[in-house]
């Protein structure tokens, strides 16, 4: 009977470490020795090169985070890249797949119930891509067009709030990802794109021909983009927003987002050519992580 009850002591202070270290990613990333970094393929924060190579300003921004992680730990954490999508990143970094995820995600009261937001990195603007010569210059010309966005973003919301508010018909047709959204638009079975500006950019400098779109008509929303994390890990969250905060104080952040957002990127040698807004140098000068509905006008 003892040996019973010395088993099951043995057993549940083993169970309790290994909950512990679950709720504990500084404690699990040092054990390993590598931390999941959650990443996007068609996002102008965060995109691919092909061949597992990533990168972009949230993605190089996330690369510096680590950096300092590796200091706290006191170990060089390799960095363990997961293409995460829409419809998937929010299960991921919840089950522990994904340690990080620094994308291209709408910081919103709906997500902050099941993952923890770092401070808002981006204010992201949502606007319309078309094709050059389609003609259509303001939300009006959608009338009787095909629309297409992306499955399990905030964009699909937005889109039929202002198709109620401006009373525009059209038909909407959902891509699984960014990418399939904007070939979409590419191959002429959507004439626009309604998404994030920062990822309309992306899209449109690694397609075939950058100078065949535009991206027009008003800013649909502002929204707060961050990173995310489990829920209930104060020690992490608090060592990956002094990394950002870091980043802002030092001007690093800033050289960072130049390289991404204005100077030419690869694969095509073309600049996305959005410079720093006003609504993101806020959001640096007074680093916080309030919801969108926070920002909503």
């Amino acid at each position: 009977m003892k040996k019973q009850v010395l088993a099951l002591a043995v057993f549940a202070l083993a169970a309790g470490g290994a909950f512990a270290q679950a709720n504990d990613t500084l404690a699990k990333i040092k054990a390993s020795g590598t931390i999941n970094l959650g990443v996007r393929d068609s996002s102008a924060l965060s995109f691919t090169l092909g061949n597992g190579k990533y990168v972009g300003f949230h993605t190089e921004m996330a690369e510096h985070i680590i950096d300092d992680l590796s200091k706290q730990v006191g170990k060089k954490l390799n960095i363990n890249y997961v293409l995460v999508t829409s419809q998937n990143r929010v299960p991921l970094v919840q089950n522990g797949t994904v340690d990080l995820e620094c994308g291209s995600t709408t910081n919103n009261r709906a997500r902050a119930k099941d993952v923890e937001f770092a401070y808002n990195t981006y204010m992201e603007v949502v606007r319309v891509a078309v094709r050059a010569n389609s003609g259509i210059k303001e939300l009006k010309d959608l009338a009787g067009k095909t629309v297409a966005t992306t499955t399990g973003t905030t964009s699909v919301q937005i889109l039929r709030k202002n198709e109620r508010a401006q009373g525009i018909d059209f038909k909407e047709v959902m891509g699984k990802d960014h990418s399939d959204s904007f070939l979409l638009l590419e191959s002429g079975r959507a004439d626009a794109f309604v998404m994030d500006a920062s990822i309309l950019a992306a899209n449109i400098a690694k397609s075939k021909s950058p100078k065949d779109f535009a991206i027009v008509g008003p800013e649909l929303s502002v929204e707060p983009i961050a990173c995310m994390m489990r829920k209930e890990d104060p020690q992490f969250s608090k060592a990956v927003n002094e990394s950002i905060a870091r980043q802002v104080k030092d001007g690093s952040l800033a050289k960072v987002y130049d390289r991404w957002m204005m100077q030419p990127v690869p694969p095509n040698n073309v600049s996305l050519n959005l410079p720093l807004s006003d609504a993101t140098k806020a959001a640096w000068a007074n680093l916080n992580n309030k919801p969108a509905e926070d920002f909503a006008k």
